[in-house]
């Protein structure tokens, strides 16, 4: 592995700016993300912010650092318009379904992990749960109240903005809210008569009678407040203050502002270094929504069954195509955009079946091409300069196919290894295979192992020899059914990717 001379650089929201990365304890990196309320199937939207920080994950782990990547399960306490009125959105889809609400918790949870396998996304180092964290909410609501920056009101306790603010305290800092503008956008509200003020949070919910998850406190039976889950398991896992949180942008305000809030109350000082956000996606230029009825579920794009799609799209296409758009820009789906991506990844889907297969093979009386070992160390170099800037995939993606330009010429004996030195050739087979599968995480799709396609070309060169041509279509057939194509060359017979 090649050695990236230029600096990681992160863009932090807290900031507004791109900021060098330096970890609080190095080579160790505490990364924390918002995960999925699981109320019902994880979309599309999920999926990119979801993916923005597993390349995170991985570029960290590739370039040497040690990583605990803890990202969790909200089943408990996340209402209905994200506000601090309404039902759990758990246990309104458990009364809809009249079941247990951990039968909706376990059924979501399991779609969750299933899509995030789909689309090779790596587990986190630990996902922990609220309802599992009761103790530690309680806990910090215990010292909010002692510190005289949070308040109980009728067995529901709220975060004093105001009491927070007088304390040194910057509430719309993250999100770059004005807080007057906030109270006038407030002001009007109905059901605020418990909070001393409409802008103050809920830490604690006292259980309506008919609220089916609560739990016993010190203020009454109920429930902890949604933003408060993420404050107590992040800095349990990762310290009082820790290197990365992350989300999508929706939850930049009002969850992830709170997030500080509380933080900053309970231990004094901010608690991560580096906010980032990924943006949103949007479908032939509107914003995805189910009430417009142009969001995706998984399944959809992989079936090809909503009513937007020309085709089905496998899902390393998706995510190929997701990684052409840097994270913090919006993401606009269509049909041109997915079909162009798809033959972009069979490109590269080629390329690693065949980097694979190289091997370095020594020759006299082949002479060094420079040109090549310089422009070959470039695009490696420039690799990572395109991670090191914020994550951008997109531009670290056209270096990828600087170095399949050079992958493939080798395939077709367009280029002897010997021209590139030993050296530079497994610079090149290395950095291609571990820039795609490691860091991009992508993998070839497809159905059948090696072995069996290997001894389906058998065949098709024994039918072709006996002129057999009927069943030389038929095995042509065979591999066009699963998105692979024959190639006749002239110094081998071989299958690729359709592209």
């Amino acid at each position: 592995m090649a050695t990236p001379t230029q600096p990681l650089k992160l863009y932090n929201t807290l900031t507004r700016r791109k900021e060098l990365f330096v970890p609080i304890a190095s080579p160790y990196v505490g990364l924390y993300v918002c995960g999925p309320t699981v109320y019902n199937f994880v979309h599309l939207g999920n999926i990119r912010t979801f993916m923005t920080f597993d390349i995170l994950f991985r570029y960290l782990t590739y370039i040497g650092y040690k990583v605990r990547y803890v990202r969790n399960i909200t089943d408990v306490g996340h209402l209905v318009g994200d506000g601090d009125e309404g039902e759990d959105k758990i246990g309104r889809m458990a009364k809809l379904e009249k079941i247990e609400p951990m039968e909706v918790v376990q059924r979501y949870t399991n779609d969750f992990h299933s899509v995030t396998a789909l689309f090779n996304l790596k587990s986190p180092s630990i996902e922990p749960t609220a309802t599992g964290h009761m103790v530690e909410q309680i806990e910090a609501v215990r010292l909010l109240i002692d510190k005289g920056l949070a308040y109980e009101s009728n067995g529901s306790v709220y975060f004093d903005i105001a009491n927070y603010n007088q304390q040194g305290g910057e509430y719309g800092k993250l999100s770059g809210r004005v807080l007057e503008d906030l109270l006038n956008e407030t002001r009007d509200l109905d059901g605020q008569s418990e909070k001393r003020n409409p802008l103050d949070f809920a830490l604690w919910k006292k259980a309506a009678p008919e609220h089916l998850m609560r739990w016993p406190s010190p203020w009454s039976s109920g429930f902890p407040g949604w933003h408060l889950e993420c404050t107590c398991m992040s800095t349990k896992y990762l310290g009082k203050q820790f290197d990365i949180h992350g989300g999508g942008m929706d939850l930049k305000f009002p969850h992830h502002e709170c997030e500080v809030a509380q933080g900053k109350s309970i231990y004094g000082e901010e608690p991560a270094r580096y906010w980032m956000h990924s943006n949103m996606l949007t479908v032939n230029g509107q914003k995805m929504s189910k009430s417009l009825g142009n969001s995706f579920l998984p399944s959809e794009l992989i079936t090809g069954s909503h009513y937007l799609l020309e085709q089905p799209y496998s899902p390393m296409t998706v995510r190929f195509f997701m990684l052409q758009s840097h994270y913090r820009s919006t993401l606009d789906f269509s049909n041109e955009a997915l079909k162009a991506a798809q033959k972009g990844y069979k490109r590269l889907a080629n390329g690693l079946r065949i980097a694979r297969t190289l091997t370095y093979a020594a020759a006299d009386d082949v002479a060094v091409d420079e040109k090549k070992q310089q422009d070959i160390r470039k695009a490696v170099e420039d690799f990572y300069g395109a991670l090191n800037d914020d994550l951008n995939t997109a531009v670290g993606i056209a270096q990828l196919f600087t170095l399949l330009k050079y992958v493939n010429m080798l395939y077709l004996n367009q280029l002897q290894p010997a021209a590139l030195g030993e050296e530079v050739f497994n610079l090149l087979k290395d950095s291609f295979l571990q820039f795609t599968e490691d860091v991009l995480g992508l993998r070839e799709e497809k159905s059948e192992s090696n072995e069996v396609l290997a001894g389906m070309l058998t065949l098709y060169r024994e039918y072709k020899e006996q002129k057999q041509y009927d069943k030389v279509d038929q095995v042509r057939s065979y591999f066009k059914a699963q998105g692979l194509v024959i190639k006749d060359m002239k110094h081998r017979i071989d299958w690729a990717y359709e592209e």
